[in-house]
């Protein structure tokens, strides 16, 4: 008879679609809010932008960023209270990443649920301190006076636009990415949902 674990705690679950919601908010207002003051030489297609207009684009950003705040917070401390990082998330080590980023350019990727291997983990890692970036960016785009002394670390009010756009970059890359590798092995998706999955170990 198959059997099945708890590979996604619930607070992990929740926090991760509470974040899922709250980034695809903050993602497509904030692009409507780079429409109005682009800093490159190309916008964002309209139908792209949540918002209408500027007004409404940063209502919906400032909403949302509570959330991402507050929902991030929650997770950092379960994930330190709890040993979920350190459990999940440790060791990594730079020869681990490379020998095992080695392994997918030759398709040997072995995939268990609930267990990350040291690319994943790299790829956490990596997001969550860009998502961090982002935030404290964006708080320097904000309030640019007040908290001068953060501004000033990323170049004045512009740096730091480039900066906040950068990040929004590269979570959108991750995202996309982590997309794409769910649609490769779709039995991982229904255990964020439900935190179960088969004690089964699968290879992709």
């Amino acid at each position: 008879m198959q059997g099945y674990k708890q590979v996604h705690p619930v607070m992990v679950r929740m926090t991760h679609w509470v974040n899922v919601f709250a980034m695809l908010i903050m993602v497509t207002s904030g692009w409507r809010i780079y429409n109005a003051s682009p800093i490159f030489d190309f916008k964002i297609p309209r139908d792209l932008t949540l918002g209408g207009w500027l007004g409404g684009a940063l209502q919906w950003h400032f909403a949302a960023m509570w959330i991402l705040v507050l929902n991030g917070l929650i997770y950092l401390g379960y994930g330190i209270i709890s040993r979920h990082f350190k459990s999940n998330f440790l060791p990594l080590t730079p020869q681990a990443v490379l020998k095992e980023f080695a392994n997918a350019l030759r398709g040997r990727i072995s995939h268990e649920l609930g267990v990350y291997n040291a690319v994943q983990r790299a790829a956490y890692v990596g997001v969550i301190a860009v998502i961090v970036v982002l935030v404290l960016s964006g708080v320097a785009i904000w309030k640019p006076v007040q908290f001068q002394e953060l501004a000033a670390l990323m170049g004045g009010f512009n740096g730091a636009r480039v900066v906040h756009f950068v990040a929004m970059a590269l979570v959108v890359a991750f995202v996309a990415i982590h997309v794409f590798m769910v649609a490769l092995v779709p039995r991982t998706l229904l255990p964020m949902f439900t935190g179960r999955a088969s004690t089964t170990t699968h290879g992709v």
